[in-house]
C-alpha cells in the first residue's frame, strides 16, 4: 500500500491546497493531510477547526484523512506508515526551500521520498498569508477558498472587527 503524507498549516485551507489533495489522492492508496502546528505563525483557526474545514472540503475523497500533528515530519511519517511526502511547488522560491527540506528529511530517514506537485497555474500566486491579509482588508477572495472555509473566515474577520471596535470604545471611555 502506498501511503503519502501532505503536511502544512492550512490556515486557511485554499483551493490550491484542495487541488493538490485531490491530485495526490489519485496517486496514492492513502493520503494523510497533517495539520501541523507552526510556532512561527499566529494561526487564524485552531488545529481542530482546520481539520474540520479539510474534512468538509474533501469529504468525497475516501482515501484522504486529516489529522493534527507536530514535531518532525519524518517521525510522523514513521508513526503513520507513510513513505511519501507530498509538497506543492508554486514557484522557484518554493522549489529552493522545499529542496532543502527534502534533502534534510532524506538525511533523517533515507526511506522517505518527497514528491513535488506543481501548483495549478491559477493558484501559483496564492499563499494562506496573502489571502488572510487581503480578506482582513475587505478584499474578495472567495474564488480561492472552499465555500466552507470562506464562511468560517468571514465569521472570524467579523468577530475581530467587533473586538477592535470594543477595544477602541473601551480606550475612549478610559480617556474620559
Amino acid at each position: 500500500m502506498k501511503v503519502a503524507l501532505y503536511p502544512g498549516s492550512f490556515d486557511p485551507l485554499t483551493q490550491g491546497h484542495v487541488d493538490l489533495i485531490q491530485r495526490a489522492s489519485r496517486l496514492f492508496d492513502q493520503l494523510i493531510v497533517a495539520v501541523m502546528k507552526n510556532t512561527s505563525k499566529q494561526p487564524l483557526f485552531s488545529v481542530e477547526e482546520r481539520i474540520a474545514q479539510i474534512d468538509r472540503a474533501i469529504g468525497d475523497l475516501p482515501n484522504v484523512t486529516a489529522i493534527a500533528a507536530d514535531g518532525l515530519t519524518v517521525t510522523l511519517m514513521n508513526q503513520v506508515g507513510a513513505d511519501y511526502l507530498i509538497r506543492g511547488i508554486r514557484n522557484q522560491t518554493d522549489f529552493l526551500y522545499e529542496r532543502d527540506i527534502a534533502t534534510m528529511n532524506h538525511h533523517l530517514d533515507p526511506e522517505i521520498e518527497t514528491v513535488f506537485l506543481l501548483a495549478d497555474p491559477q493558484y501559483q500566486h496564492l499563499s494562506s498569508s496573502l489571502l488572510k491579509e487581503v480578506a482582513a482588508a475587505g478584499g474578495d477572495i472567495q474564488d480561492y477558498l472552499p465555500q466552507n472555509v470562506q464562511s468560517d473566515l468571514q465569521k472570524v474577520i467579523h468577530q475581530r472587527m467587533i473586538q477592535r471596535l470594543q477595544r477602541k470604545n473601551g480606550e475612549q471611555h478610559d480617556e474620559s
